[in-house]
């Protein structure tokens, strides 16, 4: 019989012992045998001992390899107050699931991974994984829980719970957090960043007396934007509702874009007087050119941006400036051509976009164009546009008050200069301003800029001071600024400053390198730069140079 377990092993080896006690002591050479046989049993065991232990390991690693793989799922909430019965979700449907005895309670909280067999039953916790989606809030409810999405038109939103490691954290609309495989629960936060809003642009500190001129587009801005976010019971009592839109429209460089900036600036101050608490603005500059893509679709979704963007920052309670410059190049007319029009989708979007401000207050649209006959006029209809603010070139009077901005009070002046004046550097200011507007405004030949000839055969003069505007006001100040500069580095330890002859040189030059016009195919875009009329016009012609430098000599000898 062969020996297979332990007992079996231990018998022999007692029968071993008898035959060895019963055999003569002086059988050396039994013995011998004996213990040889003894020696081979015993190894025999051994080995069969851990062919056993190998073969419980295969059998395990089998049944490990062989069984179902356990579901990972979700854990929502108790069922009930005995700690048995929980709700679990595990794929895209929700179970209510036992709960393994074995397993620590307190690990069970709601967002918490878990393992669950095949009856659905919770048999382990894992960790949580670090990756999933990444959403925007877009409200905070009452009761804590998350509004996420977008409250653009058309697109999806949903509510999901904050998990345990954000039920003390404060999160706000406009922030960032990482959802779980479900989507059901909120287990990481990300602050906002306001450096990825790449058209927001900081508000310099710009009151109106930093605007020269435009003193009517002012009061008409001031009273449809202002006075409506300041007086609203007022406004209640008339039934009368804020202007969500304007259009500032009129020649480039005559402060569309700074009288934007300081509505900005100025109703965010007057707004934070009036509810106790700083309020700030956001404003959003945008490039009409810039948001124009070739690839489809995708200025209709820089556009649904934009507006996302506004409604998000409102609800944080700011004030929204949606400023957007050269409007006409995204906004234009839509063609009612066989071919495809970028406008005739983009437009559609802008004004759906636009419709859905309606229901919030601090969100203010501003428009500005040269060409504002190339906007559609779906966008410029009442209730979207309500406001079409015309800047003009600025008077004489207007162009005064700019310069004197431009030439402040803290610049170095020629000592001669302030001297003469007693020191009163603001004399000083008054006389350089006086005098270099007074060469601007002349009306003799030397000051000839363009002829505009018309079909009735009459011709009409433009001089210097009908092409002004602040851009250029204040190009004449930073060329004299340079003038000075030189003479300072030129003799060094010299008494330095600006001088009258420095502004009426700079004069000259500004407008001797706004010589170039276009030619006669771009006649009508060139007249509603110059805000000349086009009607009836046959041609614009600069006057040569030369002859105008030859017209001054004259007149000076």
């Amino acid at each position: 019989m062969t020996p297979d377990t332990p007992n079996d092993a231990s018998n022999v080896s007692q029968l071993l012992d008898r035959i060895v006690a019963a055999s003569p002591p002086d059988n050396v050479r039994l013995q011998n045998y004996v213990n040889a046989l003894r020696n081979e049993l015993e190894t025999d065991a051994r080995r069969q001992q851990q062919l056993r232990e190998q073969l419980a390991e295969y059998e395990a690693a089998y049944e490990k390899l062989t069984a179902p793989a356990n579901r990972i799922g979700t854990f929502l909430d108790w069922l009930d107050l005995d700690a048995s019965l929980a709700l679990i979700s595990a794929g895209d449907t929700e179970y209510a699931a036992k709960v393994d005895d074995k397993l620590d309670k307190t690990q069970l909280f709601r967002g918490a991974s878990i393992r669950v067999n095949e009856a659905f039953a919770i048999i382990g916790v894992i960790n949580p994984p670090s990756r999933g989606a990444i959403v925007k809030v877009a409200q905070v409810l009452e009761d804590g829980r998350l509004r996420l999405g977008s409250d653009t038109p058309g697109s999806d939103s949903r509510v999901a719970f904050r998990g345990a490691a954000l039920e003390e954290t404060k999160i706000t609309a406009g922030d960032e957090v990482r959802l779980d495989r479900t989507g059901t629960f909120a287990v990481e936060h990300f602050g906002r960043q306001e450096s990825q809003d790449y058209f927001l642009e900081a508000i310099p500190e710009l009151p109106w007396e930093k605007v020269g001129g435009q003193q009517e587009a002012i009061r008409i801005v001031r009273e449809t934007i202002e006075q409506p976010l300041l007086h609203p019971e007022i406004f209640r009592a008339y039934d009368q509702k804020p202007i969500k839109g304007m259009l500032l429209y009129g020649p480039p460089g005559n402060g569309k874009t700074l009288i934007g900036k300081a509505i900005a600036y100025n109703l965010t101050q007057e707004y934070s007087k009036q509810q106790g608490r700083e309020v700030k603005e956001y404003f959003m500059a945008i490039s009409g050119p810039k948001i124009l893509n070739m690839w489809l679709g995708e200025t209709e979704r820089m556009v649904r941006e934009i507006f996302r963007t506004a409604r998000e920052k409102a609800k944080e309670g700011r004030l929204v400036f949606i400023f957007m410059d050269e409007a006409e190049a995204v906004l234009r007319t839509r063609s009612t051509g066989r071919y495809l029009n970028i406008s005739n989708t983009v437009v559609p979007q802008f004004c759906a976009e636009l419709d859905g401000l309606q229901s919030l207050d601090n969100v203010i649209l501003m428009l500005t164009s040269n060409r504002p006959d190339y906007i559609d006029p779906a966008v410029l209809r009442p209730g979207r546009i309500d406001r079409k603010v015309k800047i003009n070139r600025p008077d004489r009077a207007s162009a005064e008050q700019i310069l004197a901005i431009y030439l402040t009070a803290n610049l170095p002046y020629d000592p001669e200069l302030i001297a003469q004046w007693n020191g009163e550097v603001d004399c000083v200011r008054k006389a350089l301003v006086e005098q270099t507007i007074e060469m601007v405004w002349r009306t003799d030949p030397a000051s000839e800029f363009l002829r505009v000839d018309y079909r009735n055969a009459n011709t009409e003069t433009l001089y210097r001071k009908d092409l002004v505007s602040g851009a250029l006001l204040k190009g004449i100040v930073d060329r004299a600024k340079e003038s000075a500069i030189r003479r300072a580095i030129g003799a060094p330890g010299q008494p330095h400053g600006i001088q009258l002859d420095d502004l009426l040189a700079a004069v000259d030059a500004e407008y001797r390198e706004n010589e170039i016009f276009p030619k006669s195919d771009a006649l009508d875009d060139w007249l509603q730069l110059l805000d000349v009329s086009p009607e009836n016009v046959v041609a614009v012609k600069p006057v040569h140079a030369a002859k105008r430098r030859e017209l001054g000599n004259r007149r000076i000898e």
